[in-house]
């Protein structure tokens, strides 16, 4: 038998690795021209870099945060923190005014190192130049009891588990620890009731919860348990009126619903059921105002509806549609802390951000800041449809195209997916999308189980099962839209970052004649081997989303069904771009590289034992050095690497690169 000719993998950059990549890098510059310019006509969109205090407006902006005074005609702007305080090249996290605004919080995180460190700024007295108060390392969560007591959290790698509270005081700042975690399953962070009377300790694994409450106005005494973690049991906690309001996982199919129960006695057996969604529905948020409470609803379809309860009357449900194009709501807090209206921003993956503004109170409670910006791009279409899983479940998928329906055939296709953790996918505003739809690809967003669109069912035995549904959804989805004449195979592209590769490469290996390409950003795809290795950072922390194949024989049965980097057999792939980091401690560069091995030696097996004519698959691997498991927060640094993996760019690389299997090592 004639032998085909194939190039074998190389882990080092050789001079004919070199030439190809130059060529590759030659087809990303002007896809990269165009991203800057697409970026550039969105800069005007409204976002959440500002934000209100009592007497100033802030805004957060490059490397430092400035403030100007209302109501005093024209001023510049006057800076208050720097980035560099914090002696890191990084960015600004999160921000955090105290009661009275008189001390601001905020954390500074190096672009290439998972912890933070906290800079706090005295307000009253503002002094040029100014000089931070204190600064904390290592915080992850912060929040203000008063403007002399701060709680926070402070993370050790992947894991936080120690509360202290830093106490402000004449002879100095003092730091006390106030909880510590002692169950290596549990995440540990502090938030702040929506009216500041209650900081909150929130202790969460995969399928458990369990908070603690600090009473602002005794903010030195002992946190108080409100219930005990029990198994399945997932609650948040939230304050009005002396009542606590708690949105839990019992109502149908373990479903969110709201409940309510005196602030002096949280325990379990007082919970009273107050709201709990329609069939097929699904709270995703919650909003506390003065009088009213507010929910995000997504709808069996995936459309998104508020539903707004008089605090008083619960049964009397004000049900406000938001507009068919809405696929991601960001809310901020409108006025002082005691109004009742907040705004929020609507968005999709192709349309930039609109601001709202919702006040229950009023005669139209629902209006719309003047938008010039998107009335002018060119219209598209939002089409929703579902998808008729294995097992009958039906999976919502979401469409954005420019043409209609019928005549989409022989346009490309990038098709979506996540499905863990019970996370949405990101469906917020990205400028490169916008990109491929005016260059009229078809994107499609699969929201199937495992993720937070499709049903949450957060009981550990259904979240363990939900990555072989997963899988079963994905494929249903594709075809589904084949059959609705959506474009076909050999213009389909997937993507999937982190835990969502563990979907994209067991599709491959069950059904890989559904795609054409596949894009894979930090991918988690040695699923069996990691959770086998209780020395890795997330390992334990994860057993709860995946199993434990070190004493569980059925986990471990099941991990090795679907697992993309156990299951590669010899067969036809598609091609693929694999994005991984030398320094990401989340997905070990190990698993990665054992399924590029895997991979790259049964392509070539296949190639050479058929002589297989035509298209044959590229597996690049593209090593990264650092840990920026998110990718890079450096716009510029940020900007080549999504023209990289801008479809656009990387299909054609794929597919342009006959028959290679080559590693990236970039400096």
């Amino acid at each position: 038998m004639q032998m085909c000719k194939h190039t074998d993998m190389q882990t080092y950059e050789s001079a004919d690795i070199r030439a190809e990549l130059g060529k590759l890098r030659g087809l990303e510059r002007p896809f990269e021209r165009r991203l800057r310019s697409v970026y550039q006509r969105f800069t005007d969109v409204p976002d959440h870099a500002a934000f209100q205090g009592s007497r100033h407006a802030y805004i957060v902006e490059g490397c430092g945060i400035f403030r100007v005074a209302y109501g005093e005609g024209e001023q510049d702007l006057v800076q208050v923190l720097r980035t560099d305080w914090a002696a890191v090249d990084g960015t600004i996290q999160k921000v955090r005014l105290s009661p009275t605004e008189s001390v601001l919080a905020a954390t500074v995180k190096n672009n290439h190192c998972e912890e933070a460190r906290c800079v706090l700024v005295q307000l009253e007295q503002l002094t040029i130049p100014q000089k931070p108060l204190l600064i904390l390392d290592k915080v992850f969560s912060f929040e203000w009891a008063t403007d002399d007591v701060l709680f926070y959290t402070t993370q050790e790698g992947l894991q936080c588990r120690h509360v202290f509270r830093l106490h402000l005081t004449d002879a100095g700042a003092q730091s006390m620890l106030v909880y510590k975690e002692k169950d290596p399953e549990f995440f540990v962070e502090v938030s702040r009731s929506k009216d500041h009377r209650i900081v909150t300790v929130n202790c969460s694994s995969k399928s458990s919860s369990e908070v603690w409450m600090i009473d602002s106005r005794s903010p030195l005494s002992h946190p108080t348990l409100v219930q005990p973690r029990q198994p399945g049991l997932l609650y948040h906690v939230e304050h009005s009126d002396s009542q606590l309001y708690i949105l839990a996982n019992t109502g149908p199919g373990h479903e969110y619903q709201l409940l309510r129960t005196p602030f002096t006695s949280p325990a379990m057996q007082h919970w009273e059921p107050t709201f709990s969604p329609g069939p097929g529905a699904v709270i995703k948020d919650m909003e506390m105002l003065q009088d009213h409470c507010v929910f995000t609803m997504r709808e069996p379809l995936g459309q998104l509806q508020l539903h707004t309860i008089p605090l008083k009357a619960p049964n009397h449900v004000t049900i406000l549609q938001l507009p068919s194009w809405a696929c991601a709501i960001e809310t901020q807090r409108f006025g002082m802390v005691d109004s009742d209206a907040f705004s929020f921003l609507l968005s999709s993956p192709v349309h930039p951000p609109v601001r709202y503004h919702l006040s229950p109170t009023r005669k139209q409670p629902l209006s719309q800041e003047d938008d010039l910006q998107h009335t002018l791009l060119p219209e598209y279409h939002t089409t929703r449809l579902q998808a008729p899983s294995q097992d009958g479940t039906m999976v919502p998928l979401t469409l954005f195209h420019m043409q209609p329906l019928p005549d989409m055939r022989e346009a490309p296709m990038l098709v979506h997916v996540y499905g863990a953790y019970g996370l949405d996918l990101n469906m917020g505003f990205c400028p490169e999308k916008r990109l491929l739809l005016d260059d009229n690809w078809v994107l499609a967003y699969c929201h199937v189980r495992g993720g937070g669109e499709c049903g949450l069912a957060w009981h550990s035995a259904g979240r363990l099962q939900f990555k072989k549904k997963g899988v079963e959804d994905l494929s249903a989805c594709i075809q589904t839209l084949f059959q609705s004449g959506v474009s076909r195979p050999t213009l389909t592209a997937l993507t999937a970052r982190s835990a969502g590769a563990v979907l994209a490469g067991a599709l491959c290996n069950k059904h890989p004649q559904l795609l054409r390409a596949v894009l894979l950003q930090a991918p988690f795809l040695d699923v069996l081997g990691t959770m086998q290795d209780p020395s890795l950072p997330l390992t334990i922390e994860e057993r709860g989303e995946w199993g434990d194949p070190l004493i569980d024989s059925q986990h471990r049965d099941n991990i090795a069904s679907y697992c993309p980097c156990h299951n590669i057999s010899t067969q036809l792939y598609p091609s693929m771009l694999i994005t991984a980091y030398s320094g990401d401690s989340r997905v070990p560069l190990s698993g990665v590289k054992n399924y590029v091995e895997r991979l790259s030696k049964a392509v070539q097996t296949y190639s050479s034992s058929l002589c297989t004519k035509g298209h044959i698959p590229t597996i690049l691997l593209d090593l990264q050095p650092g840990g920026d498991h998110f990718g890079p927060e450096d716009f510029d640094q940020s900007l080549s690497e999504v023209s990289y993996h801008h479809p656009l760019s990387a299909v054609n690389t794929l597919l342009g690169v006959s028959g290679s299997v080559l590693m990236r090592t970039l400096s």
